[in-house]
């Protein structure tokens, strides 16, 4: 594949979303109810269209064939049935909606180029995937033997107010997501995630940028899992208590963070909070009110949030955790305590 389809191809896969979506604003249709999203490496989610695969597939089979398959009836077919292939397969695994990382997509465009016999294209395909992480990894060493120009970047707030990122916050997310884990390294998460953001990045994309780079760790280290995980309930935490207008955590850019420390203090807020908003909302029973709601709070252990793997935290988000106008306000205890109230 030469470097210009590479490019092409990667990009693609990576860019804005394309003309023929809706006209609703990306930030409103990535997360509508029922749908797909992408995690992009930057942290940024968008909505899942399967025309970005179509056109990626086009353009690896030019690569590998040349010119006149553009024209070809054949190519054209082939990469509509793959595209279906690769879309099915998302649909299969998240019938309610939810979120993919770029990385499992282009996973599932190679196993279906192999599937399907397009052995020389999958190569080629696989090749450039590789020689693209192996550049990230050099950009990533790069930025760790220099000095991090962190007071280059900003993040914009949802009200749209701009401020320099705030690293002492960053430090500490993930200092507490490594706590207690062995073979992790912290300072690396760091490092590759700022090697990913940029000046101007939404505010709470930065913790999701965090996030997607311990993950893509995992394979290295399976402990990374576990960090992955605890960056991810951050971001849930901050969706939650702000919805349930829980005070008294640090804000960063609007988003609201809290540490497994003050979650101990704000457990037992946020299931009262959880369940008078649950009954508002007709999404509960009335008669969980009657519930001794102060003491089972009592009886939530925060530290439990600190066993789930990234990939069980992500369905139960995705799948199980209630919510109103997108907005998922159930925490991780809480949801289990809402169970075996019910």
């Amino acid at each position: 594949m030469d470097q210009e389809a590479s490019v092409r191809v990667d990009s693609t896969l990576e860019g804005v979303p394309p003309a023929r979506q809706s006209a609703l604003p990306p930030s409103v249709a990535a997360t509508a109810p029922g749908t797909l999203r992408v995690i992009k490496r930057n942290g940024a989610v968008v909505p899942y269209t399967d025309d970005k695969i179509q056109v990626a597939l086009s353009k690896a089979f030019l690569a590998v064939e040349g010119g006149t398959a553009a024209a070809s009836p054949r190519i054209r077919e082939m990469v509509a049935q793959l595209t279906e292939q690769v879309t099915r397969t998302f649909l299969r695994r998240l019938p309610s909606g939810g979120t993919i990382h770029i990385e499992e997509i282009q996973d599932q465009v190679e196993l279906a180029l192999m599937r399907t016999g397009e052995h020389r294209v999958a190569r080629d395909y696989v090749l450039y995937r590789e020689e693209r992480a192996k550049l990230r990894s050099a950009n990533a060493a790069a930025a760790a033997a220099a000095p991090a120009e962190t007071d280059k970047l900003h993040t914009i707030a949802e009200d749209g107010s701009r401020q320099a990122l705030d690293m002492r916050q960053v430090r500490g997310m993930v200092a507490d997501a490594c706590r207690g884990l062995s073979d992790v390294n912290a300072d690396r998460i760091i490092t590759e995630a700022l090697a990913n953001m940029y000046d101007g990045i939404a505010a709470k994309d930065v913790a999701t940028c965090l996030t997607m780079t311990a993950r893509a760790l995992v394979e290295e280290e399976p402990n990374y899992t576990y960090v992955s995980a605890r960056l991810l309930l951050d971001s849930f935490r901050a969706e939650a208590l702000g919805f349930l207008d829980i005070r008294g955590t640090a804000t960063s850019g609007g988003v609201a963070h809290a540490t497994e420390e003050e979650m101990t203090r704000l457990y037992p807020e946020a299931l009262a909070a959880f369940v008078r908003r649950g009954v508002e909302l007709e999404l509960l029973a009335p008669e969980l009110q009657h519930f001794d709601l102060e003491r089972l709070g009592r009886a939530v252990k925060p530290a439990r949030d600190r066993q789930f793997t990234y990939l069980g935290l992500q369905t139960l988000y995705d799948r199980y955790f209630l919510h109103s106008n997108d907005v998922r306000f159930e925490l991780p205890q809480v949801f289990f305590m809402r169970v075996a109230m019910g």
